[in-house]
């Protein structure tokens, strides 16, 4: 009766094990983070949840993308976005093409946003328009 039951602890434990490495593999906090050490492009995005910031990832830099709500011609859609990063001191390498191809590609999920970005990006987009 005891061996039985140690078996069933056991195969309890096995299976516990096997269900929390496979929720760990597929968190998508831990993509953004594998990302983020690679220095890769990773978009973590609820899009159903307006309410919801988005957190970016692109060349090791972490940014946050804050939706609001409006109104298009034919519906409600995510209308305006502001983007900035928590530690600026990580831009350092970046150039103006890496911000265009980070607009490019929150436009891709949002198309009708117009993207707002906060200070230090927003003063090198604004030099760059300049003639």
């Amino acid at each position: 009766m005891i061996v039985i039951l140690l078996r069933l602890l056991l195969l309890a434990l096995i299976v516990f094990v096997l269900y929390s490495l496979v929720k760990y593999v597929l968190n998508p906090k831990r993509k953004l983070e594998l990302a983020q050490e690679q220095k890769e492009y990773f978009l973590l995005d609820d899009r159903d949840n307006v309410r919801k910031n988005f957190l970016l990832t692109y060349k090791g830099v972490l940014f946050e993308g804050e939706k609001y709500l409006g109104t298009t011609d034919q519906a409600f859609e995510v209308v305006s976005i502001f983007m900035w990063t928590g530690s600026p001191s990580k831009l350092q390498g970046l150039s103006l093409s890496d911000f265009e191809f980070v607009e490019e590609k929150v436009r891709e999920q949002y198309p009708h946003a117009a993207l707002d970005w906060k200070s230090p990006v927003k003063e090198l987009l604004l030099k760059s328009k300049k003639p």
